[in-house]
């Protein structure tokens, strides 16, 4: 008999222990804090995810419980640079390992490389798929080449004649230098 897993209340030891994987491709809209940071967001945005459970024997040690994730996803931004719409790719390839409770990860989390989280019989597997996506957002989004030209100019006309019209401070060392003693 196989048992169904459902990515909502996940059971994630009984899905380790079957080596059981899950994927999907939700609609960008079901991921509420996501949405909220897009840019001109459609239904037609997918977010395609895959799961995949492990239980991993370690010497001398009960069996670990993993959890591999890898999410992919093209997200609606604004370009920083020339103000218009972009849609940034993201993915994330993140594997978790999970151990018994809240207080066990915070203990093992500063000597552990691993991602811990603690254990559930109903994990919420599309929470962690919006974390992880919300952590890859880029801080400035912009195109590789702006579609438009971009003009680099100041906002005010005296800006240029401000700063010609300032002394170099470098300029009085210079006379300072040995060896440069003009007379």
């Amino acid at each position: 008999m196989t048992k169904e897993h459902s990515p909502d209340r996940l059971d994630v030891k009984a899905f380790a222990q079957a080596g059981a994987k899950l994927a999907g491709h939700d609609s960008l809209l079901k991921y509420e804090r996501l949405a909220r940071e897009a840019q001109g967001l459609h239904p037609d945005l997918l977010v395609d995810w895959q799961a995949t459970g492990e239980l991993r024997t370690v010497a001398g040690q009960s069996p670990q419980i993993w959890l591999h994730l890898k999410v992919r996803a093209l997200f609606p931004m604004q370009c920083q640079r020339c103000l218009t719409p972009v849609d940034v790719p993201l993915e994330v390839e993140r594997s978790f390992r999970f151990v018994s409770d809240e207080a066990t990860a915070e203990a093992l989390d500063d000597e552990s490389d691993e991602d811990l989280l603690a254990i559930s019989r109903e994990f919420h597997l599309r929470e962690l798929i919006e974390d992880e996506l919300l952590m890859a957002l880029p801080l400035v989004p912009r195109h590789e080449e702006c579609p438009t030209e971009v003009p680099l100019a100041s906002s005010d006309d005296d800006f240029e004649a401000a700063n010609a019209e300032k002394p170099n401070p470098f300029a009085a060392l210079a006379s300072l230098r040995p060896g440069d003693k003009k007379q």
